[in-house]
């Protein structure tokens, strides 16, 4: 088994990225991401990433080797969903202190937890998480595991991404690491079909992959495991048996996606569930995969009545917002693959793309990118508040769509604003995510309350009947102009 650091290596040479084959062999090593400066990772460490990716699969226990602020920090980082177990919902730690680390206890209180959670719980399986503390003072948590998975008769799957190895993005390719070392193909299927898919890097945030598999289901295609969202230990270990997979965010488990196609041939694909045009291409590429694997080529006919009549019924609900929305400017800040697949749902609403990031989007996002806004000018890798707060008057923008961290920066624009990221509570994917889509957008641009607070606040109007000098106006210009200041300090 590969050590820590030969995996760290191993990320960032990622072969599956089409512009990473034509690079030279050193230049390949970098991959399409670049790793960070130490101190550097924003936006989340590595075992963040580690817990983003695996805290969905909802029947095993999560168990955090740390001091309490660890689990804390990371404990429902995402608004996924789950349609039955909710034991991913109790927060499970060691609780480490001074005295276990200076006494030596950690590993034995690492044992011990297991026991009790095995004992309470009795969950399939339980991931344990190595972090910064326990790495630093030597932990061998894999020896740990090891012995417990033997003692108590379940698997115990070591997650060996301390926070300090990296960023968030590394995180969720090491965790991608641990499911093939410790999960996938250890079991074997008793009913494997030939229309059994993988869905790969699609969290079911707010449950949005709900919307998608009844599709699925109306062509007889069976989803045998979605890695992450909704899952259960069983399935991810069985996932080897399946005929297809689609890759729906490549930045957090493409090296998952590759190396199960090198193992097991199952063949892949990026595709998105954003959108009406999307959606239906990702439902033919599905098709398309399995029915070179083996299934019935009948499905294919059936597959493009589905999606015939899906795309009319979706086209007659839509024609209600389209006029409204038509030539509304939207500036996109988000990152990976909803950076070119929401902008792709977006255009065809008819609205313009005024700017999207590209902050953590692999070469093949930009490159998806580029082909639909046929402008690069519009892409920017990063932009500090200020910046964001300027582009939006600079930008004649109608409305700005990003994560609850920039929602002020909109909101003190006096500007419509959208949550698109993970904590959300609406569901976008799919045909009737498309329409949920552009309801919220109408339901936010045309919101009374706009008209009303960039009204002039009421000392900025001169009283009836009455003028201000200039000097009067300037005093009281300046007044206003400190509140301004002030509160943006604040």
């Amino acid at each position: 088994m590969l050590s820590l650091s030969a995996k760290i290596q191993d990320a960032f040479n990622e072969p599956a990225c089409e512009n990473n084959r034509s690079k030279d062999a050193e230049a390949r090593k970098k991959g399409c991401s670049k790793p960070p400066t130490p101190g550097a990772a924003a936006g989340g460490c590595a075992f963040d990433g580690a817990k983003v990716v695996l805290q969905p699969i909802t029947d095993v226990a999560h168990l955090v080797h740390a001091p309490l602020a660890c689990e804390g920090n990371s404990w429902d980082n995402r608004g996924t969903a789950s349609s039955g177990p909710m034991l991913w919902r109790t927060s499970f730690t060691t609780d480490l202190t001074e005295l276990d680390v200076v006494m030596g206890h950690s590993e034995r209180k690492l044992f011990k937890a297991i026991r009790e959670i095995n004992e309470a719980y009795a969950p399939p399986a339980i991931f344990v998480y190595a972090t910064c503390v326990t790495a630093l003072i030597g932990d061998d948590i894999e020896a740990v595991c090891k012995r417990a998975a033997e003692k108590f008769g379940l698997p115990v799957v070591p997650i060996d991404a301390p926070g300090f190895v990296g960023s968030k993005n590394l995180g969720n390719k090491l965790a991608g690491e641990a499911l093939l070392d410790h999960v996938i193909g250890t079991v074997e299927p008793d009913d494997a079909g030939p229309r059994d898919i993988n869905i790969l890097g699609e969290f079911n945030l707010s449950g949005e992959f709900w919307l998608v598999r009844p599709l699925l289901d109306k062509l007889g295609i069976r989803v045998r495991a979605c890695i992450p969202g909704d899952a259960r230990y069983l399935d991810i270990a069985t996932a080897h048996r399946a005929r297809a997979a689609m890759m729906v965010c490549s930045t957090a488990l493409i090296n998952l996606a590759r190396k199960m196609e090198e193992r097991w041939d199952i063949p892949f694909f990026e595709g998105s569930f954003y959108g009406v045009t999307d959606t239906s291409e990702a439902l033919r590429q599905i098709v398309e995969l399995v029915v070179k694997k083996g299934a019935e080529p009948e499905l294919i006919s059936r597959t493009e009545a589905l999606i015939a009549a899906e795309e009319a019924k979706a086209w007659r609900r839509l024609e209600a917002y389209r006029p409204r929305l038509q030539g509304k400017r939207v500036l996109l800040n988000t990152g990976g693959v909803k950076s070119w697949s929401i902008v792709h749902a977006l255009t065809e609403l008819g609205m313009e793309i005024v700017g999207t990031s590209i902050k953590k989007s692999t070469v093949d996002d930009r490159e998806r990118i580029k082909q639909i806004l046929k402008n690069e000018n519009h892409m920017y890798e990063t932009m500090t508040p200020r910046e964001l707060y300027s582009s939006l008057a600079e930008q004649n923008a109608d409305i700005m769509l990003s994560g609850g961290r920039t929602q002020f920066i909109a909101l003190k624009a006096k500007m419509p604003w959208l949550d698109i990221n993970q904590e959300r509570h609406h569901a976008y994917a799919g045909y009737e995510g498309m329409v949920e889509l552009a309801r919220q957008i109408d339901l936010a641009i045309h919101n009374p309350i706009w008209e009303q607070v960039r009204e002039p606040a009421p000392w900025e109007e001169p009283l009836a009947g009455q003028e201000r000098s200039g000097e009067e106006s300037a005093s009281i210009l300046n007044l206003s102009g400190k509140t301004a200041r002030h509160v943006g300090e604040c």
